[in-house]
């Protein structure tokens, strides 16, 4: 009985040495994203601790089964080898959750969400995440995860340097009772992990209590969060996670959406061919925007765009990465949770985009970014769909000052109309901004107007709105000018003072602006209110253009009186949907709503809208 009840002893300590490094990390979180829990009372910080239980003790059980093994082993024969073995898996899976945690600390003020499969997007291209990442953030990883090292090491020699089991039980006795033993407490372990006996497992959503993101975050185990992630991101369908809704219904809700009126007289150009010039603007979000938003007094210069352009203030982004938003505004092509098109040439190429239009009437078609355009495939995406040329930040002049991640807003913008200059008319020319990307390191002259909750983000809008200004200055002296017109479109939103959790609708609102001498008298200082996304910009520049719309199928007009008004985004690991009558974000995983804005009445209707839309453009991706 003794060797069962010292060995009863360790394996409690392996639970607890789990539940003490958890809780560790969530003060190491606490302290270093302190801005972020503004708002939030000691009282909701101390029931973080309370709540997530659970799930730490899921993960405490999960992580456990591994040292078990060799815990058993030293039951059969302790010797100092196998405690060393047992104590040498233990803090190699501690390593692992370290450097798991102390990646989502230093991501978090930029992601504003828990670090999830978007991380092995960011992977492929290693010198990307250290790029994006500013030398604090860098320092940052460092610094945590060597106190949370020291912590695991101090709290394993505490629990564990004295870990004796008292042995009353002969060698050939130890062995087949250890097995047995072995099978009992490995069951146990993953009966922890799994939650317990009820019927549906546990899973992240028992951890959250608050109205407020970050403290749900916080009491979220992140190993959990991660692994269930990583789980998400090796599966190749998702289809278990898709609406509850029969295909044919998904396809009659969404042909009766599309079915509407195509032809109008609606035209605000002067002219079909004018040039068109792309300026897709890096994270630049709806709320960070004085003419769009509550936050006021970053974009001078933009507000003043907007006020002789035709602004369209109900826009949303159809996904959270660059990828996306790019594969979106030139293919008119919806996000679908948890996928990347432009990662899978196989079925990108099969999208049509909107310089293959263009070019059939004539137009060359150019494309430049300001950093490395291997990110995402964003570059093999262009390239595959027939631009002519696609630069980046190898192809910039030599002895230009730049920032970690890319060029800055200012020499990107001079580095395009060298080449638009060059170009003959007419021409589609895109250029993809940079400076309002983390790690921000725009140059910093004199002292920076905002502080506070995203102030190096909203400083950086400061200054990439003082470039934009310089560029358009500079293009009006062009020859070209006259017969440009310019569209600006971010590629996603962003985190703002006003606007922080990335799973409501409010943070994927952006900016789309049509500006430039084609634009006809009457269309100018005018601002179209209709809903629609990223994707609605394929279907209404073709069609003022004269093209055909056809070959943007999931593409509304947004300038066609008769088009429904309706968004549909993805957030992780789940989907949003908007319409004039409200909007909601759904969790797919946990099963829930994040936010619900519609009201009782039409309610049931509306979701099951963005439900079929959903089914629908996920069954299309795979006949792709």
């Amino acid at each position: 009985m003794n060797a069962f009840k010292s060995l009863f002893i360790q394996l409690i300590k392996l639970v607890v040495f789990w539940m003490l490094l958890f809780d560790f990390q969530r003060i190491m979180f606490s302290i270093h994203n302190w801005d972020k829990c503004n708002g939030v009372s000691f009282g909701d910080w101390l029931l973080t601790f309370f709540y997530s239980i659970r799930l730490d003790l899921a993960t405490a059980g999960f992580l456990s089964v591994l040292p078990l093994v060799f815990l058993m082993l030293y039951f059969i024969h302790p010797i100092k080898g196998l405690k060393r073995f047992f104590i040498g898996v233990l803090l190699f899976e501690a390593l692992i959750v370290i450097f798991i945690h102390s990646g989502e600390i230093n991501a978090y003020p930029e992601w504003n969400h828990k670090l999830t499969s978007r991380v092995f997007t960011h992977l492929s291209n290693p010198d990307e995440v250290f790029r994006t990442a500013d030398y604090g953030m860098t320092i940052g990883f460092i610094i945590f995860s060597i106190l949370e090292i020291a912590f695991a090491w101090r709290i394993s020699r505490w629990l564990f340097k004295k870990m004796e089991i008292r042995q009353d039980l002969k060698m050939l006795v130890r062995i087949p009772v250890s097995v047995l033993l072995l099978g009992i407490f490995s069951f146990l372990y993953l009966l922890l992990a799994r939650g317990g006996w009820q019927q549906i497992p546990i899973n992240i959503n028992s951890s959250f209590f608050s109205n407020k993101t970050v403290v749900n975050d916080l009491a979220t185990n992140s190993t959990y969060y991660f692994g269930k992630s990583y789980l998400l991101y090796n599966r190749s369908e998702i289809d278990d996670l898709m609406p509850d809704i029969n295909l044919n219904e998904a396809k009659r809700i969404v042909d009766k959406l599309y079915n509407y009126p195509r032809e109008h007289d609606v035209k605000v150009l002067e002219n079909e061919r004018p040039n068109v010039v792309f300026i897709v603007l890096e994270g630049w979000a709806s709320e960070a925007i004085g003419s769009l938003g509550e936050t006021k007094g970053a974009t001078p210069h933009f507000d003043a765009l907007a006020e002789e352009g035709l602004l369209f203030t109900n826009i949303y982004a159809t996904g959270g990465t660059s990828e996306i938003g790019n594969s979106s505004i030139f293919s008119g092509n919806p996000a679908i949770p948890e996928i990347s098109i432009s990662l899978q040439p196989e079925k990108s190429r099969k999208l049509n985009s909107i310089n293959q239009d263009m070019q059939e009437w004539g137009y060359s078609s150019h494309y430049v970014f300001s950093g490395d355009l291997k990110y995402g495939n964003i570059g093999g995406y262009f390239l595959d769909h027939g631009f002519l040329d696609v630069k980046d930040e190898s192809d910039f002049p030599k002895g230009l000052k730049r920032g970690k991640l890319n060029f800055y807003d200012e020499d990107l913008y001079d580095f395009l109309i060298e080449r638009m200059n060059g170009t003959k008319e007419p021409f589609l020319h895109c250029a993809f901004t940079g400076s309002t990307h983390s790690p921000y390191d725009y140059p910093k002259n004199g002292k920076q107007k905002f502080k506070g909750i995203e102030a190096d983000y909203m400083n950086s809008v400061v200054y990439a709105d003082a470039a934009l200004k310089s560029f358009m200055d500079k293009c009006k002296k062009q020859k070209w000018y006259k017969n440009t017109l310019f569209v600006f479109i971010a590629d996603h939103g962003h985190a703002t003072p006003s606007s922080q959790s990335p799973s409501f609708n409010k943070y994927n609102r952006i900016p789309l602006l049509f500006y430039g001498e084609p634009l006809k008298a009457e269309y100018k200082g005018v601002r179209i209110e209709k809903l629609g996304s990223q994707s609605d910009v394929a279907a209404t520049l073709i069609n003022q253009m004269n093209g055909d719309v056809s070959r943007y199928p999931w593409s509304k007009d947004l300038l066609n009186p008769n088009s429904p008004e309706f968004a549909c985004h993805t957030i992780t690991r789940g989907y949003g949907w908007v319409t004039p009558l409200g909007g909601m974000t759904y969790q797919m995983e946990m099963k829930s709503y994040l936010e619900n804005t519609f009201p009782e009445n039409v309610e049931k209707e509306e979701v099951k809208k963005g439900q079929a839309f959903l089914t629908q453009i996920y069954a299309d991706y795979k006949a792709l």
